[in-house]
């Protein structure tokens, strides 16, 4: 595919070209590929348009978010359920950012590598994840399984393979590997009020010490818990922050399901959002990319 091509691609499913579509009722990035993609738009919706923008990046452009929303109906709305179950994206572990991570009653960490990806930082990731989270496994295409195979035969973490039919095959089960966890890189992936209220719990009062000194002292006391109690405590603080309205979710159309998931969506964004999918004219485009 052709860089202009991968580049609008990239662009239309993006959270920026969402926010547009539901403040503007319109996107630059989303006509331009509706005439570049759709042979005949005539007489379809949005939520038709969607679908078929998105079959080409299925069978064409296999990028990081098909990877991402892909796992997430498979696994998050397939597997599990929204009520008991929180996905996390792009959470700031060490010097790695995770792709996706689950979390119900543990917490598994998704890498992802897709066909446009290279394996050059596959092991400083994994050992940065093992430092917040006990479960890592490698979502990637075909063509990187045997290379994975064999550079991850005799380590804990799994492989799961995308295949070109769009399903989720795991061929590695990935294992517990709780060696390796840091009370300072978890205390570092938490938000002020999730670290206060495990101080508290287990404290049971916050440090009286100025501003200027109030994280470094939070941070001592959390590191004074004792690792699983800490882990334990951590896990529980992040699945909380999966809160989304299950019923408007639910009317979310397959393709849009992980940027709606992590869109902050409130109930006038999802009718405004619902309003533009079932429209059939697309106000005509100012600029092309």
């Amino acid at each position: 595919m052709s860089t202009d091509n991968s580049i609008l691609l990239n662009r239309v499913f993006t959270r920026n070209t969402l926010r547009e579509i539901v403040e503007s009722n319109y996107s630059d990035a989303y006509v331009t590929a509706i005439r570049r993609y759709v042979a005949n738009s005539y007489g379809k919706d949005n939520k038709q348009l969607i679908s078929e923008i998105y079959t080409v990046l299925k069978r064409e452009y296999r990028n990081e978010y098909y990877y991402k929303n892909t796992i997430l109906n498979k696994l998050l709305l397939g597997v599990h359920k929204p009520t008991t179950t929180t996905a996390l994206t792009e959470v700031s572990i060490g010097k790695s950012k995770a792709d996706f991570v689950l979390i119900n009653g543990r917490a598994i960490v998704y890498e992802i590598k897709t066909e446009l990806d290279n394996l050059d930082r596959l092991e400083s990731q994994i050992t940065n994840y093992y430092k917040a989270i006990t479960r890592v496994s490698i979502l990637t295409c075909e063509a990187h399984s045997d290379a994975l195979q064999r550079r991850l035969e005799n380590s804990p973490v799994g492989i799961c393979i995308l295949t070109k039919k769009g399903t989720i095959r795991e061929e590695k089960k990935p294992q517990e590997y709780a060696d390796k966890l840091n009370k300072d890189t978890m205390f570092r992936v938490l938000r002020k009020q999730e670290y206060e209220g495990i101080i508290e719990k287990h404290f049971g009062a916050l440090p009286d010490v100025s501003q200027f000194e109030y994280y470094k002292a939070c941070k001592h006391l959390f590191c004074q818990i004792d690792t699983c109690v800490a882990y334990k405590e951590f896990i529980a603080a992040l699945k909380k922050r999966g809160q989304i309205d299950i019923e408007l979710y639910n009317q979310i159309p397959y393709e849009l399901k992980f940027l709606v998931y992590f869109s902050g969506f409130k109930t006038d964004d999802y009718r405004k959002l619902h309003s533009f999918l079932q429209q059939k004219e697309v106000i005509p485009c100012t600029s092309l990319i």
